[in-house]
């Protein structure tokens, strides 16, 4: 019942269409009924002479009354076979409508699912998006959007459409003869538990087939993302057996629908033809005492049969409303999920020129320290380098500052006021963040630059390129700017991907600059080059820089080292020099490693020549 809850406020946008849908679906299907009663009167007034009463007929009985012709003759066929016609075409017109509008509510209501998951996917924080697989997420956008809305779209209609041609037929059989509803109800009690028993099972099994699905979706895409590596380790079979084994997983969890649907649909067509002999037994006892003219017993068994046969489709409704049940509770759980960065939404809060201050910062995730007292005041215009080893809690700080991650303790102000009283959109509108995790859309090179601002002009984004140090391995490709990379930025360098990333930055030109190890993939003079035109063309800009390479971080402000989530050393780069601590011992030895690299690659070229 909370599935169909949670359903409605979607659906009730479309009930009067549904509605709509639903009366034509009525009137076609009683339209449909109503082609066994004149069916009974082709053979006792057309192929044989019957005697017309005031009974015959029954709401047929103008076709007898010799107005359309007389018993037994040509013209009385005719007449008849004209209403069957009416009867028929008017059934096609009004199914083709139902069906239109039942497409149309079905469409519009899984475009609003579809939109509503999407837009839950966009508010959730990473770490809560984390705790589903990429599988069970193509799952609940995809798959669970098309599966619920035939709950409302179909399912539900249709089901009603068998409850309403069952009470239908009940009443129509009854006015041919009450004594053959005495079948139906015999047999009823033996339906009802089986459907029960088969509904119970069939949940427990479209539960599973859900879940061997998500996993198979699983295992694809992850192939699909790290195919590079699958082969470079030539791993191709491994992999085959994973899939194979998932895919067979899913395949015998469909197995088991088709063996319980099998097994259903024996006890169902047992007890149809049952039902069927039973109604010609009787038809016939009651032809032979005169009570009842044969055409009436092909009316009559066609009823029964029909009876029967709607248990059946409701039975078959209620077997596919289980998967469909299953899907809404999933996105029923997945909508309602809380982020862990909870937004404000304040939208007048906002700062031109953010000064950011940290006290006593600390962050435990699982009952492990993470970030423990930090202290940093970051005016707007400071230069700051974060350096340290890997695991020291530099990337974590950073997400804290755009709310990527939630503080558990002390506080990150700006301007005095706590971030988390300015709306996320406010806020992470203060910073172009370049990611340590490179990604880059499946689109043109300008497309992903102009990321932040896709109407600016091209020269924007020729401008942000060239600061990034990416105009010249663009201007190189055949179709420059237009050039399209590849899901996740394949087709190019990671140094490449890093420069088209840090142009991305430059082109939102946000007040604060974050470069999370952004630089690795470069050599050292396009990096020095790099952060001299951040220096010459962003002056006024906050920039924080994180980074293994510590040669990033000379020219800064204020430095930071950090060490099990605490800052250790600070200073300026001649302080932290002076120090003789953890920074300049590093520093020596890249310092020294860098030398190293440069002399042997001199001496291979003067070898060379």
């Amino acid at each position: 019942m909370e599935t169909l809850k949670f359903g409605y406020k979607f659906f009730r946008k479309s009930m009067p269409i549904a509605i709509l849908a639903e009366i034509f679906s009525f009137l076609g299907i009683y339209a449909e009924l109503l082609l066994p009663l004149l069916s009974g009167m082709l053979i006792d007034f057309v192929i044989q002479s019957g005697e017309v009463t005031e009974e015959s007929g029954g709401m047929f009985h103008f076709l007898l009354t010799g107005k359309y012709g007389a018993v037994h003759t040509m013209q009385l066929f005719g007449a008849i076979a004209v209403v069957y016609a009416i009867l028929i075409l008017l059934r096609i017109i009004l199914i083709y409508f139902r069906d239109l509008m039942q497409e149309w509510v079905g469409l519009k209501l899984e475009t609003e699912l579809r939109y509503e998951t999407y837009g839950k996917l966009m508010e959730l924080d990473s770490e809560t998006i984390a705790e589903h697989n990429s599988g069970e997420m193509l799952q609940i956008l995809n798959s669970d959007t098309i599966m619920f809305k035939e709950l409302f779209a179909h399912r539900i209609p249709y089901l009603g459409d068998a409850i309403f041609m069952l009470v239908t037929t009940l009443i129509l059989i009854s006015g041919i003869n009450i004594s053959f509803i005495v079948i139906p109800l015999i047999l009823m009690p033996f339906l009802v538990v089986t459907v029960l028993d088969f509904k119970k099972k069939a949940r427990i099994n479209f539960k599973e087939i859900r879940e061997k699905s998500s996993a198979m979706n699983l295992t694809t895409q992850e192939n699909i993302a790290a195919v590079r590596i699958v082969r470079s380790f030539t791993n191709e079979a491994l992999e085959k057996e994973k899939f194979a084994t998932s895919n067979t997983e899913f395949q015998d969890s469909r197995m088991k629908q088709v063996w319980l649907s099998s097994k259903f649909d024996l006890t169902f067509n047992s007890i149809k033809q049952i039902a069927y002999i039973g109604t010609i037994i009787i038809g016939a006892i009651l032809v032979m005492n005169g009570h009842m003219t044969v055409g009436y017993i092909l009316a009559s068994s066609t009823y029964v049969m029909r009876i029967m046969n709607n248990i059946t489709g409701i039975n078959n409704h209620i077997f596919n409303m289980q998967q469909q049940t299953i899907a809404g509770l999933e996105l029923k759980k997945f909508l309602e999920t809380e982020s862990q960065v909870p937004d404000n939404k304040e939208p007048n809060l906002h700062c031109d020129t953010p000064g950011i201050e940290l006290k006593g910062v600390s962050m435990e995730i699982d009952g492990q320290k993470i970030l423990q007292d930090i202290n940093l005041s970051i005016p707007y215009g400071k230069k700051v380098g974060i350096v340290g080893e890997t695991g020291s809690g530099k990337s974590i700080l950073l997400k804290t500052l755009v709310r990527i991650r939630d503080i558990t303790g002390g506080s990150i102000t700006i301007d005095g006021h706590d971030i988390k009283d300015f709306s996320l959109e406010n806020l992470r509108n203060m910073y172009s963040y370049v990611f340590q995790d490179v990604f880059l859309f499946s689109n043109t090179i300008a497309s992903n630059i102009a990321f932040s601002r896709p109407d600016i002009d091209q020269r924007m984004v020729t401008k942000a390129a060239t600061h990034a140090q990416a105009d010249k391995f663009i201007d190189a490709l055949a179709d420059r700017y237009k050039t399209i990379v590849g899901e996740r930025g394949l087709g190019i360098s990671g140094g490449q991907k890093q420069r088209v990333s840090i142009a991305r930055a430059f082109h939102k030109n946000a007040p604060i600059f974050i470069l999370d190890d952004s630089t690795s993939a470069l050599d050292v003079n396009t990096e020095r080059i790099l952060l001299q035109n951040i220096r010459e063309n962003f002056a006024e800009k906050t920039v924080i820089i994180t980074a293994h390479r510590f040669s990033s971080v000379v020219d800064c402000d204020e430095i930071l080292y950090m060490k099990d989530g605490m800052i250790t050393e600070r200073g300026t780069f001649k302080e932290l020099m002076e120090l003789g601590g953890s920074f300049a011992r590093v520093y020596n030895v890249q310092q020294e490693q860098q030398a190293e690299t440069i002399n042997a690659d001199r001496l291979t070229k003067e070898g060379g020549n």
